[in-house]
């Protein structure tokens, strides 16, 4: 080849000849042009298939690759239904951190977090440590895991959360599930939530259905799993959770159904706690008794289901008969638990954690004063046109044993022998006569009974009977009201109401001469503690229904400090006081309530049979019962000596069987008091001429008793 020379140009050539032509020629093809040039027209090319000489593909390759487009075209189709699903499931799970991120933003620093106190629990108990009833926001004590029945925790995980062990706070598997049956349902009817979650949200969150609320429910279901074990937490849940009718926590809950602790829930039992945390209010047996058994029996397949009790265990559950719960707490004990949560705060102030409060209610007494007020109630209540009633009972030492404050809790709460102030009508002459003898009459001082008129007013005796001379005890155990108003009128109603006063009554008196008659208002309880102190010999107690309070770990929060309480009448009066009321038991208006027992006590019936009131006592113990209606409305003739004396007696001979027979205190045998001799060989000097036999000098019928001899009386007297 011959040189060539160095500086000649090179000029490239566009479209003819071949890249072999010749080396030396620079080749720029039409793909090597930076910009194409035009598409040539398609004209030629239908020419040249006019002439022939382009041929025609065969109709099987034809075929062919409209199938293998199909394919492409199906597969394409699917390939980018995959990629936009991961595409969104990107953006979604961006999204999905970018709210937890905003609303965890919102929430206090984790290290903050902190389980809040479980709301107090209040264990009352009786004299003997019988739960009486449990108070507060809960209703019932914390019960351990492994306290309770294995059954409790079982059935709720079978029917809420049966992966419970298995998963870290959130179940992807059972919210995957409650997503496509809420889907399938059209309606959202499962929300997926854990145990973990739901305990989250009772401590933490508000109940609305909020992305937020569950966003941080979650966040807070992580931290719970994080920071408690599995038992702990399952502990928590059972102990605060709702389980419809007031009860929170398997332990009020339990108490509330079944009347048991939870440690002895059977199996049956269980699985019916467990159903209700689904719908807690519309599925209590005390609501619909049948709601709640059928949602039982799911929850014992789902314990079979995942093998957690055997074929046998599931057939002796299902058979077992559907619990009916009352509507309310039922019992009587119910109005002393009520009693003791209103006098909690003047003892220890506010309760701040579990306590025990040792109270003085016996509930065998409790259980016989409730039977009593029902039986007569339910046999003659409408009979005798009543419907409520009430008992009180307390011993000497001023232990309130028993109180019923009505005829039925679950239907009325309002305690009505604390609360309801009611005219004790001729139960309250016992005080006018305390009065008369401390001013120097006897228990035989006569006085004529017959009509009175003071002013414009007449008080009449009951059927209007009138028996003429009478000594004190007679007119007191007949119930004789013009002997009080004369009594009023020469010892001054201000007297009487400091006797009542000194005696227990707390309740403003009027001082006018219509207090003989008892029309000042009062309560069954006040009434009933202020006649302790004819029954123990004259001291006043401090009436107490709490003996002794302690937290659930043992320490004394409060004691009660028993002692005999002040002197507030002299040992001779309460004598001839409880001689003449023990009269009143044996031959006047409370026949009815004799029972072989030396007692004494006063009846009393208010205008038109509204009230009718029987208070009487033994040595051992002092009984108040009331009967009447709530609207005040008259009764059909019934006095203090038919229902209550009657309901007095029922309580208690029962209260006194197999107790020793004991005698009222002090000693009158209708002459003088027998302490008078004593009192005289006491006198240094003195020569004793007086005797305990001689008679005791009579009262003028409608005058003031002559006094007995100065020195005497001087010395009973203390003057």
């Amino acid at each position: 080849m011959a040189s060539r020379n160095r500086n000649t140009r090179i000029e490239p050539t566009f479209g003819g000849g071949s890249r072999d032509d010749d080396a030396s020629v620079f080749f720029v093809g039409e793909d090597d042009r930076a910009v194409p040039a035009a598409r040539k027209s398609k004209a030629p090319a239908r020419k040249k298939a006019a002439s022939g000489t382009t041929r025609r593909q065969p109709s099987g390759n034809r075929s062919r690759s409209g199938r293998q487009k199909k394919r492409r075209g199906f597969f394409g189709l699917l390939r980018g239904g995959v990629y936009w699903m991961m595409v969104m499931g990107i953006w979604g799970g961006i999204a999905a951190a970018g709210l937890v991120a905003f609303y965890g933003a919102q929430m206090p620093a984790a290290t903050t977090w902190a389980i809040p106190d479980r709301p107090p629990n209040v264990r009352i108990v009786a004299v003997n440590g019988q739960l009486v009833a449990n108070r507060g926001m809960t209703g019932g004590e914390a019960v351990g895991l492994h306290e309770m029945s294995p059954f409790i925790p079982q059935a709720v995980m079978a029917i809420e959360d049966r992966r419970f062990h298995s998963h870290f706070g959130v179940d992807p598997i059972g919210l995957a599930r409650a997503v496509v049956t809420n889907i399938a349902g059209a309606r959202f009817s499962q929300g997926g939530s854990t145990l973990t979650q739901q305990l989250a949200k009772n401590l933490f969150l508000k109940p609305e259905r909020t992305i937020e609320r569950k966003v941080q429910e979650v966040l807070l279901a992580l931290w719970l799993e994080q920071k408690y074990t599995k038992d702990q937490i399952l502990e928590m849940y059972l102990n605060r959770v709702y389980f419809g009718s007031g009860a929170y926590g398997v332990e009020a809950a339990s108490r509330r159904y079944f009347g048991k602790s939870a440690r002895d829930v059977s199996l049956s039992e269980a699985a019916l706690l467990a159903g209700l945390l689904k719908a807690p209010s519309r599925l209590s047996p005390a609501r619909d008794p049948q709601a709640a058994e059928q949602r039982a029996q799911l929850v014992l397949a789902a314990m079979r289901d995942q093998d957690m009790i055997g074929d046998s265990q599931l057939a002796t559950a299902m058979s077992t008969p559907a619990v009916r719960a009352t509507a309310y707490w039922t019992g009587s004990e119910h109005y002393f638990a009520d009693r003791i949560m209103e006098e909690l705060p003047q003892l220890i102030g506010e309760v701040r954690q579990d306590i025990v409060v040792e109270t003085t209610v016996d509930l065998v007494l409790q259980t016989y004063a409730e039977g009593s007020i029902r039986r007569l109630i339910d046999e003659e209540g409408k009979k005798h046109n009543v419907s409520q009633g009430a008992l009180v009972s307390i011993d000497a030492s001023g232990a309130v044993r028993a109180m019923v404050g009505g005829y039925d809790y679950a239907t009325s709460q309002f305690d009505r022998a604390s609360e309801a102030r009611r005219q004790p009508g001729s139960a309250f002459k016992p005080f006018v006569f305390m009065a008369a003898l401390e001013k120097g009459l006897f228990p035989d001082t006569m006085r004529n009974d017959a009509p009175i008129r003071i002013g414009k007013w007449a008080p009449r005796n009951y059927n209007e009977k009138y028996y003429g001379q009478v000594s004190l005890s007679t007119a007191l155990s007949k119930s004789l009201n013009s002997v009080a108003v004369q009594l009023a009128q020469e010892v001054g109603p201000a007297a009487i109401v400091e006797s009542a006063w000194r005696m227990g009554i707390e309740s403003d008196l009027t001082p006018n001469l219509s207090i003989a008659l008892g029309t000042s208002e009062v309560t069954p309880l006040e009434l009933t503690a202020a006649y302790v102190p004819f029954a123990n010999g004259g001291f006043r107690p401090d009436i107490h229904f709490v003996k002794r309070i302690t937290t659930a770990g043992g320490e004394v929060l409060y004691q009660h400090r028993s002692t005999s309480g002040p002197r507030v009448v002299r040992p001779e009066i309460v004598g001839m006081m409880n001689a003449m009321m023990a009269e009143t038991v044996s031959q006047g208006t409370a026949r009815r309530a004799a029972f072989g027992w030396p007692a004494a006590g006063k009846t009393g019936t208010t205008q038109n049979s509204r009230d009718a009131w029987f208070v009487g006592y033994t040595a051992n113990l002092t009984t108040g019962v009331w009967f009447g209606n709530d609207d005040g409305t008259a009764t059909k003739n019934i006095t203090g000596g038919s229902l209550p004396a009657a309901a007095w007696n029922d309580f208690m001979a029962a209260a006194h069987e197999g107790v020793p027979v004991a005698n009222l205190p002090g000693n009158w045998n209708g002459r003088v008091l027998s302490r008078v001799e004593d009192i005289l060989r006491a006198q240094p000097g003195t020569e004793h001429t007086a005797s305990i036999d001689a008679p005791t000098p009579q009262a003028e019928v409608g005058g003031q008793a002559p006094r007995p001899v100065g020195s005497i009386m001087d010395i009973i007297l203390g003057n």
